[in-house]
């Protein structure tokens, strides 16, 4: 079989589930544990391998708090955002869609204001210096409740930064029902966000329709179980509601039990618009390179087989239109001046 891998590093990529403080590679939580040393995470680099493995999705949650906790200051904010973007360059993301939860730093104390102007220098000396387009999904953390959704709706719709696009909601399924959140999407979509809620991931087909009919979703966060209900595939479909897959944290957080059994297949076969994600790159020992190796291996594609699932991620983004043709256009080109490279 062809290795696809050089391929893959070279093609222009989007990325549309991927969370900003889940984002944060080795050295720099190394880096921000040395600054906070009442932290428990680890300060040695090779020692975060057997922190970040997981025994379910709760411990999961645990850990991703205990890194949130590592981010107190402004000058924290703007280094992680900026090093994910130098990340991402690396990999030849052009276009990243980065979940952030505002909460979890305003909380621990550091200034709304500030925090906006963190990430938003941080955005745009991305995209002047290392050419990553970045824009944000406000995230509500689940597990803090109404007072979270209530904060964060606030933060989005009051002090709404230039790359604001998104309103999401991550954390636990169990136990948090998302018709609860419809107040709060209905804020949010009247000032223009679309909204882009998990669902499905630890809970069943219910929990997706919930986000469709109350949080009136335009793609779904991993949707996982969405293969448990073919109405609601066929729904899927038929509204090109896209599915943020996102195979490796699957696995990590035992949402999915074997790689082999990955639900994606069935998704691309239902005509669902699938879209590969990272979703907590160094947490999960992967990046998105990775990501769309296993697509590859799991679907069966080829090099223009890859291609269109670049161009799903493009199409499902929330990028402008114009940006949308060119993106689209730069990975036609890639991949025809690949193919005739290699004579394939």
């Amino acid at each position: 079989m062809t290795d696809l891998h050089p391929f893959i590093a070279g093609l222009p990529k989007a990325e549309l589930h991927v969370h900003h403080v889940g984002s944060a590679s080795p050295r720099i939580v190394a880096e921000l544990a040395a600054h906070h040393p009442d932290s428990k995470v680890p300060t040695a680099p090779e020692a975060l391998a057997d922190y970040f493995t997981f025994t379910d999705f709760g411990h999961f949650i645990d850990v991703y708090l205990s890194v949130v906790d590592l981010i107190r200051t402004p000058e924290d904010v703007r280094l992680l955002t900026f090093e994910v973007a130098r990340d991402m360059a690396r990999q030849n993301i052009r276009y990243a869609e980065l979940t952030v939860t505002p909460f979890s730093s305003t909380r621990r104390g550091i200034p709304e204001q500030a925090f906006m102007e963190a990430i938003e220098d941080a955005r745009k000396a991305a995209e002047s210096e290392l050419g990553v387009v970045l824009r944000w999904c406000f995230d509500i953390p689940g597990e803090a409740g109404l007072e979270a959704a209530e904060e964060t709706t606030r933060l989005a719709v009051d002090l709404r930064p230039e790359g604001l696009v998104s309103f999401g909601l991550g954390g636990p399924e169990i136990g948090v029902d998302r018709p609860q959140f419809k107040p709060y999407f209905d804020r949010a979509i009247a000032e223009g966000l679309h909204s882009v809620p998990h669902a499905g991931e630890t809970t069943g087909p219910q929990t997706i329709w919930d986000a469709l009919t109350s949080l009136r979703a335009e793609r779904i966060g991993h949707g996982t179980s969405s293969v448990r209900d073919p109405r609601l595939l066929a729904h899927l479909a038929e509204h090109r509601i896209a599915l943020e897959v996102c195979p490796t944290s699957n696995i990590a957080t035992r949402a999915v039990t074997d790689i082999e059994q990955h639900p994606v297949k069935e998704m691309v076969e239902a005509g669902v618009l699938v879209t590969i994600n990272s979703d907590d790159p160094p947490m999960f020992g992967t990046d998105l390179n990775s990501e769309y190796g296993v697509a590859a291996r799991l679907l069966g594609l080829d090099e223009r087989g890859l291609a269109a699932l670049a161009k799903n991620a493009v199409e499902a983004s929330f990028l402008d239109a114009a940006g949308k043709r060119t993106l689209a256009a730069e990975i036609d080109t890639y991949t025809t001046d690949w193919l005739e490279h290699t004579g394939r």
